[in-house]
């Protein structure tokens, strides 16, 4: 495991055990990255809102929705590159700017796990669920709640047993998952232009690629949901320390994830909107990841099951790989002292953090089933909340780049604009999209719900409710054991530059 000695003190103990050195590759990595943001899932919950707000520009939309990933998925590979440790933003912002910062920064990475699990497990089950035909099972609450429980356990399970089973069941899932989009999206493409579209088809045109062409508005609202879909594609750093070539294939990893995500978002986004039109899309906006069925009927007819199943395994895939950061986070946050330090524990013989990522899934399994006691919009304003945090801890790591390598910023016109002017503009852009989250979900007419808690709308209240339970937790714990706050911020060892320029 590599740890430098930037900050050290009471951050450099560790227990005995590590976690599995060379277990997977650069390429399992990927796909660990690519499923952690659950393509298909992705796009069938947003496509109808973005198009709803953007019309024809949706495209243009998720493109520059790119832009602020792209340059923090950079700051996660130049921080990667120095300090190889599975925590990420956790670690690294302790170290740039100190262990409240950091305390918060691995509070959202966890947090932002338990939130959006057990949603995944509900959409994995209810279109695995219609793919087979059981659309009576589908729609009993009961049977797919259970049957999304024993979903999260399952991959909970795998997760523990060992990151090369977790490996390749990904790639499984993937395959089938890419595959069953590049289907839908040349048949799609294929009766556009043959006139045989079912709906108001509209032949796709490069100038859909313009984010601005809905206006300032539109593009503000599309680019809130335009962090949703590619968030996730940081898990392949999260197993830093268990990858091969573990100072640079991870970052990459993480790059190459987002570049991936972007041709397969545009792909599919032309494809259903010039199938679709815009007006089809529109209408449905409200039924989120429920269009794709409709879609999928309408493009592919009796052999909508192909589809149907690529957000069950998109779904699937990312319950499993969405443990991941969560757990890990755990484990780096508690072999510092910042968090109870039987959450380090890691099993033996598979070597992998068993402890924190069963408390993980029980946490998670537990709000999911509360959540929905209240109602199934309850769960959808629970998910909103999650651009909250997303755009937080993205905005912190996009900082603490710049602060951690600032004596190295002005050596040359590289560093200055790939690790510190890039992405202090990434993080810049998140912080405006999280002032925007906020002002949007302080009305409560725009939360699923339709209600008012305490004034605001549920999303806001969730939101600032982690917040404030994470500072309770981080206060009571200072108090109990001080080791991990007499960290002291650091800087880049020069000899760790000069080893490994980027």
């Amino acid at each position: 495991m590599a740890q430098d000695s930037v900050g050290g003190g009471a951050g450099a103990e560790i227990p005995d055990a590590e976690l599995k050195h060379n277990a997977i590759g650069f390429l399992d990595a990927l796909v660990i990255g690519l499923n952690s943001t659950s393509p298909a899932y992705s796009l069938a919950a947003v496509i109808g809102p973005i198009v709803a707000l953007a019309g024809i520009y949706a495209p243009g939309v998720m493109l520059a929705s790119f832009v602020p990933m792209l340059l923090i998925a950079a700051a996660f590979y130049y921080l990667n590159k120095v300090d190889q440790d599975c925590g990420t933003t956790f670690s690294w912002v302790t170290r740039a700017m100190g262990p409240w910062a950091g305390w918060l920064g691995g509070w959202a990475i966890t947090m932002t796990g338990v939130l959006v699990i057990g949603s995944l497990a509900d959409v994995a089950v209810n279109f695995g669920l219609l793919a087979a035909g059981l659309d009576d099972w589908a729609a009993n609450p009961a049977i797919r709640q259970t049957l999304a429980v024993l979903v999260i356990l399952a991959m909970t399970a795998i997760c523990v047993i060992g990151t090369e089973l977790s490996a390749h069941l990904q790639d499984v899932l993937i395959l089938a998952q890419v595959l069953f989009l590049l289907v839908f999206s040349v048949v799609a493409f294929y009766r556009i232009y043959s006139g045989t579209s079912t709906l108001d088809s509209i032949e796709p045109s490069l100038s859909w690629l313009n984010p601005f062409g809905a206006g300032g508005a539109a593009l503000t609202g599309g680019l809130l949901l335009g962090v949703f879909i590619y968030w996730g594609w940081e898990s392949a750093v999260n197993l830093t320390e268990e990858v091969q070539d573990s100072a640079t294939a991870p970052g990459k990893a993480g790059i190459w994830s987002t570049v991936v995500l972007l041709v397969t978002y545009l792909s599919v986004g032309f494809a259903i909107v010039g199938y679709a039109g815009t007006a089809f899309l529109a209408e449905r906006a409200g039924e989120e990841e429920a269009i794709f069925a409709v879609l999928a009927h309408e493009v592919m007819g009796g052999w909508d099951w192909m589809v149907l199943l690529a957000v069950c395994t998109s779904a699937l895939a990312s319950t499993q790989t969405t443990i991941i950061p969560a757990s890990r986070t755990a484990l780096s946050m508690a072999r510092r002292h910042a968090l109870p330090h039987r959450l380090a524990h890691i099993q033996p013989r598979f070597r992998t953090p068993d402890v924190s990522t069963w408390w993980v899934a029980g946490i998670a399994i537990a709000w999911y089933l509360v959540v929905n006691q209240i109602s199934e919009n309850a769960l959808l304003d629970s998910l909103t909340a999650l651009s909250l945090l997303i755009a937080f801890y993205y905005a912190l790591t996009g900082v603490a780049c710049a602060v951690y390598y600032r004596r190295h910023l002005l050596e040359n016109p590289h560093n200055f604009l790939l690790i510190g002017l890039g992405p202090l503009i990434g993080a810049g852009l998140l912080v405006w999209l999280l002032v925007e989250s906020v002002n949007d979900m302080s009305n409560p007419e725009n939360s699923a719900s339709g209600v008012s808690w305490f004034g605001l709308g549920p999303p806001l209240v969730i939101g600032i409710g982690i917040a404030a339970v994470g500072v309770l937790i981080m206060c009571f714990w200072r108090v109990q054991d001080g080791r991990f706050w007499r960290e002291r911020r650091g800087v880049v060892d020069p000899e760790l530059v000069r080893r490994r320029k980027p």
